[in-house]
């Protein structure tokens, strides 16, 4: 998703003094942080308020005289047409992607591989099994003296891989393109069919391509291409007054396209690709037979010291062997929980990008309050927003100008991507504290989150609690999905910029000795700039980048530590834009009523977003 970078450094430049990125919301038993103890939807959990600026900002507005003839009349009617001129010159150049209207072939293509990725996935093709398990490189410890071995051709580099969502796979391929020896060990028992599909957005690809162009190659044929339309910021309910701009529900605050800064890199454009299928696209094409062993979380590691390499034990006690050890394995990441001798609960259960959308609804609830009490030792930090997520089967009404939408309201946001093959990923963030859960179903109501979305984004009468009558478009998509196929969770990510002032750390940021970290193990983000995947891609290429130059294995710490000191200041910039303007995107409303300041914000927001891209769509990382 690609859509806050713009509005974050205009923010930034903007204002100095605004919620902070780790205490974004007021501690859950402050009580100017939220409403009432009882909901006015029927809600477990109470919602939070916008606090700093904002709540300043909303409390100064509602003391002033107000003048409803000001607020009279309709929207510019330039805000409601979809492509505007300046994206479509860019959009008709000669080397941009040709939009290929949807279609029935098109459409079964898409959702027949997503279908069979996911049967591939449960019938374990490719995983590590039986016999070959028993017989596995990894079992054996080698008699390595002090000082390490030799790294040759006939002798390469090992690497185990903890963790088989997209950073684990992708580093696993880039040392397998390098020759080195690499196992996987994820703790689901299957690669699980969940979760909507993945845009893999113009840097990431450029990554992938460098990797394998085998596998590069089958995930642009696979994928649907977003970056052919035009995406952008929507205000989602009637805003605004004669003195700062009129804007109707569903008017265009900002419009913008992708491709412009990916061509200007020579950088392929943006495909969105299903899980299952990118899965097995890497497990298929970049990686050798039962390098995957699934039911396998590693616990705990030994480093062995003076170039002899790393022990892993994994839960049920097995132990493996290699001269390096990666941590991809999630934001509650067991191996950063022991590089950085975190709290013995900061290692709990991780929904990881094999396994985490197979949680019920029961399981998702116990999983919201457990991670709460996982958080705090693992030094993670509350968003502030509850997620509700689905993949609806659905044809958009704007699908063939329109990729990629965000509609935009007072503490609360509707994001909508193309799925591809006629389908919508949709997410609604709603702020309100950590650990809430939905109503069980009963006879009375047998869908409650599809019940609350509809009060969240009621499109007629008296609309939301806060009587905002929102744009049809949500509720379009929300009541295109079902109740089973609606998942919630709370957004968790982490501290932009280190937090320590211990030297080791300031060194070797995500690594010490022969395991490092990668991916959501070291920069979890908010799914706001849509490069949580996109990032990781670049840690996996360049981490096998540094560790390819080794040529004794003692060297292998070095490498790993000029992996982390390369990377971390990128990511942190990434993962800041994204929590900035997470954090502010649902004041952004308030903004529409303000004179001068208003217009000012969405003229900087717009300006920003090709120099935005242009930093995330680099060819080099």
């Amino acid at each position: 998703m690609q859509f806050v970078h713009g509005y974050a450094l205009a923010v930034a430049a903007l204002t100095t003094t605004t919620t902070t990125a780790v205490g974004a919301f007021a501690p859950a038993s402050s009580p100017r942080a939220f409403r009432t103890a009882i909901s006015p939807l029927g809600v477990t959990g109470q919602q939070a308020e916008s606090i700093g600026p904002a709540q300043l900002l909303r409390k100064l507005k509602a003391d002033l005289p107000q003048f409803d003839f000001l607020a009279e009349g309709h929207g510019n009617p330039a805000n409601k047409i979809d492509v505007p001129d300046h994206v479509r010159a860019v959009l008709s150049k000669p080397n941009a992607p040709t939009r290929e209207a949807e279609n029935e072939e098109r459409t079964h293509r898409i959702r027949s591989r997503a279908k069979q990725a996911a049967e591939d996935a449960l019938e374990l093709k490719g995983m590590l099994l039986g016999e070959e398990d028993e017989k596995a490189w990894w079992r054996t410890r080698r008699d390595i003296p002090k000082g390490g071995r030799a790294v040759t051709s006939e002798d390469p580099l090992t690497v185990l891989v903890a963790g088989g969502g997209l950073a684990g796979l992708v580093t696993a391929a880039a040392c397998h393109s390098k020759g080195m020896k690499v196992a996987i060990f994820e703790q689901a028992s299957s690669y699980a069919p969940y979760g909507g599909p993945i845009q893999i957005q113009s840097n990431a690809l450029r990554a992938i391509q460098r990797i394998n162009p085998e596998v590069y190659q089958e995930l642009v044929n696979a994928g649907t291409c977003t970056a052919d339309r035009v995406s952008g910021l929507k205000i989602g309910y009637r805003k605004g007054n004669k003195l700062a701009g009129l804007y109707d529900a569903g008017d265009w605050l900002v419009r913008f396209d992708t491709v412009g800064p990916a061509l200007e890199a020579g950088l392929p454009a943006t495909v969105v690709v299903d899980r299952p299928v990118i899965q097995q696209i890497l497990v298929k094409y970049g990686l050798p037979e039962g390098t995957v062993r699934i039911a396998s979380r590693v616990q705990s590691y030994e480093n062995l010291g003076n170039g002899r390499g790393v022990k892993a034990i994994l839960e049920d006690g097995t132990e493996a062997y290699a001269d390096a050890l990666v941590g991809a394995d999630g934001i509650w990441s067991q191996v950063r929980k022991c590089i950085h001798e975190l709290g013995d609960g900061a290692g709990g259960f991780a929904a990881s990008g094999a396994a985490g959308g197979a949680l019920d609804d029961a399981e998702a609830r116990k999983l919201a309050r457990d991670t709460v009490k996982i958080a705090s030792q693992a030094d993670r930090r509350y968003s502030g927003f509850t997620c509700y997520a689905a993949l609806a089967p659905h044809r958009a009404s704007n699908i063939e100008d329109v990729s990629y939408q965000i509609l935009l309201g007072e503490k609360k946001y509707f994001v909508s991507t193309d799925g591809g093959g006629e389908r919508q990923q949709w997410f609604a963030l709603i702020r309100e504290p950590a650990g809430g859960v939905d109503e069980v179903p009963t006879p009375e109501d047998p869908t409650p989150k599809l019940t609350r979305l509809r009060k969240e984004f009621a499109c007629t009468g008296t609309g939301d609690q806060d009587g905002n009558v929102w744009d049809q478009f949500a509720l379009e998509l929300i009541e295109a999905s079902s109740e089973d196929d609606i998942k919630r969770r709370d957004l968790y990510d982490g501290a932009p910029l280190l937090t320590t002032f211990d030297p080791r750390r300031l060194l070797n940021p995500w690594a010490r000795g022969p395991v490092a970290l990668c991916g959501d193990a070291c920069h979890p983000m908010m799914p706001n700039l849509g490069q949580g995947g996109c990032q990781s891609t670049e840690d996996g290429y360049r981490l096998v980048e540094e560790l390819s130059g080794v040529k004794n294995t003692r060297e292998v710490p070095v490498a790993l530590a000029k992996y982390s000191r390369v990377r971390v200041i990128r990511t942190a910039i990434v993962q800041g834009f994204a929590q900035l303007g997470s954090d502010l995107l649902v004041d952004f409303d308030l903004m529409m009523t303000i004179p001068l300041l208003g217009p000012f914000f969405l003229t900087m927001t717009q300006l920003s977003m090709p120099w935005i891209l242009r930093f995330l769509y680099t060819p080099e990382f």
